[in-house]
């Protein structure tokens, strides 16, 4: 799976006008799963996240957690992640897990957060409008496979 976990002070989705998800103080994570992922790595993913040391302690150092300071996490399905663009000018996205398997995983993914931090999520498929107040800014790139 492919996350950018994004440090933010605030995030909001939208779907056609309506707002289904946000977060406070937090993270924003916009997911991919890609073809060959497995069941296991949603957790892995999750607990990683949860755990990643880039929010300030009292020193103004990236030494907390996200479980550190109590934050939430707003997690956004993005299967662009999975973006080839190694021929030509338009991105090919065959690397990305079909819409079955990535939606499981998704959600999947969304569960395990929600068992660590407050979590919302957007809609799965989607045409979305995320907004955010990027904290930083601190963005962060992970793959499972790397």
């Amino acid at each position: 799976m492919r996350a950018l976990i994004q440090r933010v002070t605030s995030a909001q989705v939208h779907v056609d006008g309506d707002l289904i998800g946000e977060c406070a103080a937090g993270v924003l994570v916009l997911v991919c799963a890609m073809q060959g992922d497995t069941d296991d790595q949603p957790a892995k993913l999750a607990a990683k996240i949860a755990k990643l040391r880039i929010f300030k302690d009292d020193d103004g150092r990236m030494n907390r957690s996200l479980l550190d300071i109590s934050g939430q996490a707003l997690v956004v399905s993005q299967f662009t992640l999975a973006a080839d663009t190694s021929r030509g000018n338009r991105p090919g996205f065959s690397a990305a897990a079909s819409p079955e398997d990535g939606n499981r995983l998704y959600e999947s993914f969304a569960t395990e957060m929600g068992a660590l931090v407050p979590t919302q999520t957007g809609q799965f498929g989607a045409d979305m409008a995320v907004s955010l107040v990027n904290d930083g800014p601190v963005t962060i790139w992970m793959d499972t496979d790397a």
